[in-house]
């Protein structure tokens, strides 16, 4: 309960509108928009189209050769005395025929090349989405550092002003001046950090969604709960299932197996079947027709090479494979603890933790110019209250880039 209302009260928060900006977009827009316009999205689609033309090509049959020749045929006798000569033609029609199940073999290959390339569209589109978002909240977190540390260093800046045009009699009033200005500066740094790493945050997400990195952009909180994640056995199942690295290496396992095979086809050689007519006429007329069979004898090479080198490529996609599997199981339980452990953080907070400290610190600024208050509790009101703001983003960060990398383990959105 605690952490679906401090979600809530959190997300109001990011909502409200920063005067002079753009007009606040959701997350969901962005990543429609990036996965709409990246470009190199299209390099992976036309993947996809150069896979299909090589699936044609696998599954084509040599052409055929067409042998044609025309002459004079002569005949003289023993004593070089013209017998008779005449003319003479002859036509040849030559076709090779790949050996049975040659062309089933080499078209199942480029299917598995076909898949590949689908996933390899598929896993980009996820992992861009994934990328938006996490650079996205950056940018949220970004925004409300921003305005925190602004706020706080202009409250300090203008106590820092009211004090030092006054006269302060002895040196702890003075000290005290001091220590409000050397505060004004230091967050006045901080300030200057957090909207750098808002700009960097921002330059970064308008490349990705090809605007210039100048383009005024301002988010809204994307309404999320961020709920504890299922069981590690669960996330491991699924992630078995549609992990996208271990989809492609199962394809590269059965893509090698269909390499020994078509290897082992290839010791068995071609055939070619050459029909022919041949024709020649002087004093009588001859006509031969008739056909040629051609089959290398396979006596010599058994092509061992080759089906040796495609069986141990086998053996290295299955071992591949079997690597990829222990790494998974390791990055989604070690994705699975870092959520639940930002959850449980999160879940610590009560609902309204941020907005009673922005207003303790400023009931603090209030205080401390009618002197009501030492200068001690002001400055560690500021500071809480600043370390606070930094800790729940950090811990909302960590639990978003955990599920986000946990989604992409396990290919299904958590819900």
């Amino acid at each position: 309960m605690y952490l679906k209302s401090i979600l809530f009260c959190y997300s109001v928060l990011l909502l409200q509108p920063t005067i002079g900006q753009a007009a606040t977009v959701s997350v969901r827009s962005l990543v429609q928009k990036a996965i709409a316009t990246h470009p190199e999205l299209r390099y992976y689609e036309a993947q996809i189209a150069a896979a299909q033309g090589g699936k044609t090509k696998a599954g084509e049959i040599q052409n055929p050769d067409l042998m044609t020749g025309v002459g004079n045929w002569r005949i003289r006798d023993l004593a070089t005395n013209n017998v008779t000569d005449g003319p003479t033609w002859a036509v040849q029609l030559t076709q090779t025929f790949e050996w049975p199940g040659r062309l089933s073999l080499r078209k199942a290959i480029a299917q598995k090349d076909i898949e590949l390339a689908q996933l390899g569209v598929e896993q980009f589109r996820a992992a861009l989405s994934a990328h938006v978002r996490t650079i996205s909240w950056k940018l949220i977190a970004a925004q409300e550092q921003t305005k925190a540390a602004e706020e706080v260093a202009k409250r300090y800046q203008s106590l820092a002003a009211v004090l030092l045009q006054r006269d302060p009699a002895g040196a702890a009033p003075r000290l005290e001046a001091r220590i409000i200005q050397a505060n004004a500066l230091n967050l006045s740094a901080a300030a200057a950090t957090a909207r750098n790493e808002l700009a960097t945050a921002r330059f970064e997400l308008n490349q990705l969604l090809g605007e210039k990195p100048e383009h005024a952009l301002e988010l809204q909180m994307e309404q999320i709960t961020l709920n504890p994640p299922p069981a590690l056995e669960s996330l491991l199942s699924q992630a078995r299932q549609n992990n996208f690295d271990l989809r492609a290496r199962i394809l590269d396992v059965q893509q090698q197996g269909y390499e020994v095979s078509l290897a082992k086809n290839e010791r068995w050689p071609s055939i070619t079947v050459s029909p022919f007519a041949q024709r020649q006429q002087n004093e009588t007329r001859e006509m031969q027709v008739g056909i040629n069979i051609s089959i290398p004898l396979p006596l010599w090479n058994r092509n061992k090479g080759a089906i040796d080198t495609a069986k141990a490529k086998e053996v290295q996609a299955e071992v591949m494979l079997t690597a990829q599997m222990r790494q998974l199981e390791r990055d989604v339980a070690a994705q699975a603890s870092h959520y639940r452990i930002h959850v449980e953080e999160l879940a610590k907070w009560p609902s309204d933790t941020l907005d009673s400290l922005r207003k303790a610190a400023s009931e603090a600024d209030e205080h401390y110019r009618l002197g009501a208050l030492p200068l001690s509790t002001y400055t560690e009101l500021q500071q809480q209250y600043m370390e606070s703001v930094h800790a729940v983003l950090e811990s909302q960060l960590g639990a978003v880039d955990a599920r986000l990398q946990l989604e992409q383990l396990t290919g299904t959105k958590l819900q």
